[in-house]
Protein backbone atom coordinates (compact mmCIF):
# COMPACT_ATOMS: atom_id res chain seq x y z
CA UNK A 1 0.00 0.00 0.00
CA UNK A 2 1.37 3.43 -0.92
CA UNK A 3 0.69 6.58 1.31
CA UNK A 4 1.65 9.83 0.11
CA UNK A 5 3.43 11.29 2.89
CA UNK A 6 3.66 15.34 3.28
CA UNK A 7 6.51 16.88 2.15
CA UNK A 8 9.82 16.49 4.35
CA UNK A 9 9.92 19.22 7.16
CA UNK A 10 14.16 19.24 6.66
CA UNK A 11 13.55 20.47 3.77
CA UNK A 12 14.81 23.82 2.66
CA UNK A 13 16.80 23.89 5.38
CA UNK A 14 20.82 24.23 5.84
CA UNK A 15 22.40 21.64 6.18
CA UNK A 16 26.28 20.39 5.17
CA UNK A 17 27.79 17.18 3.75
CA UNK A 18 28.92 14.41 5.89
CA UNK A 19 32.21 13.37 6.21
CA UNK A 20 33.05 10.62 8.45
CA UNK A 21 34.26 12.69 10.79
CA UNK A 22 31.06 14.76 10.48
CA UNK A 23 29.20 11.67 11.15
CA UNK A 24 31.33 10.71 14.66
CA UNK A 25 30.50 14.09 15.84
CA UNK A 26 26.17 13.52 15.00
CA UNK A 27 26.24 10.29 16.51
CA UNK A 28 28.02 11.46 19.80
CA UNK A 29 25.95 14.33 19.57
CA UNK A 30 22.82 12.81 19.26
CA UNK A 31 23.64 10.38 22.17
CA UNK A 32 24.57 13.10 25.00
CA UNK A 33 21.95 15.38 23.48
CA UNK A 34 18.73 13.01 24.04
CA UNK A 35 20.52 11.49 27.25
CA UNK A 36 21.19 14.94 29.26
CA UNK A 37 19.56 17.55 27.02
CA UNK A 38 20.77 19.82 24.11
CA UNK A 39 22.09 22.88 26.60
CA UNK A 40 24.14 20.56 29.61
CA UNK A 41 26.26 19.57 26.26
CA UNK A 42 29.44 21.33 25.27
CA UNK A 43 31.57 20.98 21.96
CA UNK A 44 34.03 20.03 24.19
CA UNK A 45 32.52 16.39 25.33
CA UNK A 46 31.17 15.93 21.76
CA UNK A 47 34.22 16.07 19.86
CA UNK A 48 35.75 14.27 22.79
CA UNK A 49 33.28 11.26 22.61
CA UNK A 50 33.66 11.48 18.75
CA UNK A 51 37.37 11.45 18.96
CA UNK A 52 37.81 14.43 16.81
CA UNK A 53 39.34 17.86 17.90
CA UNK A 54 37.46 20.97 18.24
CA UNK A 55 38.68 22.13 15.25
CA UNK A 56 37.70 19.93 13.42
CA UNK A 57 34.12 19.92 14.85
CA UNK A 58 33.96 23.37 13.80
CA UNK A 59 35.03 23.08 10.57
CA UNK A 60 32.70 20.37 9.72
CA UNK A 61 29.73 22.36 11.80
CA UNK A 62 30.53 25.89 12.14
CA UNK A 63 28.90 26.06 15.39
CA UNK A 64 26.98 23.72 18.17
CA UNK A 65 23.82 25.25 16.71
CA UNK A 66 24.62 23.50 13.42
CA UNK A 67 25.09 19.98 15.19
CA UNK A 68 22.05 20.42 16.66
CA UNK A 69 20.09 20.84 13.43
CA UNK A 70 21.59 18.36 12.25
CA UNK A 71 20.95 15.91 15.24
CA UNK A 72 16.97 16.80 15.30
CA UNK A 73 17.18 16.27 11.10
CA UNK A 74 18.67 13.02 11.34
CA UNK A 75 16.01 11.64 13.98
CA UNK A 76 12.90 13.11 11.79
CA UNK A 77 15.03 11.69 8.71
CA UNK A 78 15.15 7.95 10.62
CA UNK A 79 11.65 8.20 12.33
CA UNK A 80 9.81 9.19 8.78
CA UNK A 81 12.01 6.24 6.99
CA UNK A 82 10.80 4.06 9.62
CA UNK A 83 7.02 5.02 9.87
CA UNK A 84 6.58 4.90 6.10
CA UNK A 85 7.78 1.06 6.35
CA UNK A 86 5.12 0.53 8.82
CA UNK A 87 2.38 2.24 6.62
CA UNK A 88 3.47 0.37 3.60
CA UNK A 89 3.28 -2.72 5.60
CA UNK A 90 -0.56 -1.81 6.98
CA UNK A 91 -3.89 -3.17 6.25
CA UNK A 92 -5.00 -1.23 3.12
CA UNK A 93 -8.31 0.36 5.13
CA UNK A 94 -7.88 4.39 5.80
CA UNK A 95 -8.68 3.38 9.67
CA UNK A 96 -5.92 0.77 9.74
CA UNK A 97 -3.47 3.31 8.00
CA UNK A 98 -4.36 5.79 11.11
CA UNK A 99 -3.57 3.54 13.76
CA UNK A 100 -0.41 2.14 12.04
CA UNK A 101 0.81 5.63 12.97
CA UNK A 102 0.06 4.73 16.47
CA UNK A 103 1.62 1.30 16.45
CA UNK A 104 4.68 2.79 14.53
CA UNK A 105 5.55 5.54 17.47
CA UNK A 106 5.15 2.66 20.06
CA UNK A 107 7.70 0.85 18.38
CA UNK A 108 10.12 3.92 17.42
CA UNK A 109 9.48 4.72 21.72
CA UNK A 110 10.36 1.56 22.97
CA UNK A 111 13.31 1.38 20.27
CA UNK A 112 15.30 4.47 20.08
CA UNK A 113 13.25 6.76 22.76
CA UNK A 114 12.79 6.00 26.33
CA UNK A 115 12.63 9.77 27.29
CA UNK A 116 10.53 10.60 24.72
CA UNK A 117 10.13 12.39 21.40
CA UNK A 118 13.81 14.31 20.68
CA UNK A 119 11.50 16.89 19.38
CA UNK A 120 9.53 17.62 22.09
CA UNK A 121 12.69 17.48 24.85
CA UNK A 122 14.00 19.73 22.26
CA UNK A 123 11.17 22.41 22.26
CA UNK A 124 11.85 22.34 25.95
CA UNK A 125 15.15 23.90 25.30
CA UNK A 126 14.89 26.26 22.31
CA UNK A 127 12.01 28.09 22.18
CA UNK A 128 13.36 30.94 20.42
CA UNK A 129 12.86 31.36 17.00
CA UNK A 130 15.44 32.06 15.51
CA UNK A 131 17.89 29.30 16.51
CA UNK A 132 18.49 27.14 13.30
CA UNK A 133 17.08 24.55 14.47
CA UNK A 134 13.59 25.84 15.33
CA UNK A 135 12.04 25.68 11.99
CA UNK A 136 12.33 21.82 11.97
CA UNK A 137 10.91 21.56 15.90
CA UNK A 138 7.95 23.46 14.88
CA UNK A 139 7.96 21.88 11.12
CA UNK A 140 8.30 18.25 12.52
CA UNK A 141 5.32 18.68 14.56
CA UNK A 142 3.70 20.76 11.66
CA UNK A 143 4.15 17.46 9.63
CA UNK A 144 2.84 15.11 11.75
CA UNK A 145 -0.47 17.34 11.81
CA UNK A 146 0.08 17.38 7.96
CA UNK A 147 0.13 13.51 7.91
CA UNK A 148 -3.10 12.88 10.07
CA UNK A 149 -4.85 15.17 7.99
CA UNK A 150 -4.15 13.19 4.93
CA UNK A 151 -5.25 10.31 6.41
CA UNK A 152 -8.23 10.85 7.98
CA UNK A 153 -9.28 12.62 4.42
CA UNK A 154 -9.98 9.16 3.56
CA UNK A 155 -11.83 8.12 6.62
CA UNK A 156 -13.93 10.94 6.41
CA UNK A 157 -13.38 13.93 3.71
CA UNK A 158 -15.87 16.82 5.37
CA UNK A 159 -13.91 16.10 9.50
CA UNK A 160 -10.58 15.45 8.05
CA UNK A 161 -9.18 19.15 9.49
CA UNK A 162 -11.02 18.08 12.86
CA UNK A 163 -9.96 14.64 12.31
CA UNK A 164 -6.56 15.64 11.91
CA UNK A 165 -6.29 17.73 14.75
CA UNK A 166 -7.88 15.53 16.95
CA UNK A 167 -5.42 12.22 16.27
CA UNK A 168 -2.15 14.73 16.45
CA UNK A 169 -3.12 15.72 19.96
CA UNK A 170 -3.83 11.66 21.06
CA UNK A 171 -0.83 11.57 19.48
CA UNK A 172 1.53 13.61 21.22
CA UNK A 173 0.17 13.86 24.12
CA UNK A 174 0.76 9.95 24.03
CA UNK A 175 4.47 10.85 23.25
CA UNK A 176 4.86 13.29 26.04
CA UNK A 177 3.06 10.62 28.84
CA UNK A 178 5.51 8.13 27.65
CA UNK A 179 8.40 10.21 28.34
CA UNK A 180 7.63 11.27 31.50
CA UNK A 181 6.21 7.91 32.06
CA UNK A 182 2.93 9.23 33.55
CA UNK A 183 0.79 5.75 33.51
CA UNK A 184 1.84 2.27 30.86
CA UNK A 185 1.16 2.12 27.87
CA UNK A 186 0.33 5.66 26.80
CA UNK A 187 0.56 5.32 22.78
CA UNK A 188 -1.46 1.87 23.20
CA UNK A 189 -4.25 4.28 24.79
CA UNK A 190 -3.95 6.82 22.59
CA UNK A 191 -4.27 3.63 19.60
CA UNK A 192 -7.70 2.55 21.36
CA UNK A 193 -8.81 6.28 21.64
CA UNK A 194 -8.04 7.45 18.08
CA UNK A 195 -9.77 3.79 17.24
CA UNK A 196 -12.80 4.82 18.74
CA UNK A 197 -13.03 8.93 17.53
CA UNK A 198 -12.53 6.86 14.06
CA UNK A 199 -15.57 4.65 14.62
Amino acid sequence: MDVTLPPSPTAGLPRITMTPGARRVLAAAGRLFYARGINAVGVDLIAAEAGVTKKTLYDRFGAKDQIVLEYLADRDERWRAFLAERLAAAPDTPIARVLAVFDASAAWMSEHSPRGCGVVNAHAEISDPSHPAYPLITGQKAWTLALFTTLAQAVDPERAEELGRSLVLLHEGALVAHGMHVFPDPLGHARAQAAALLG
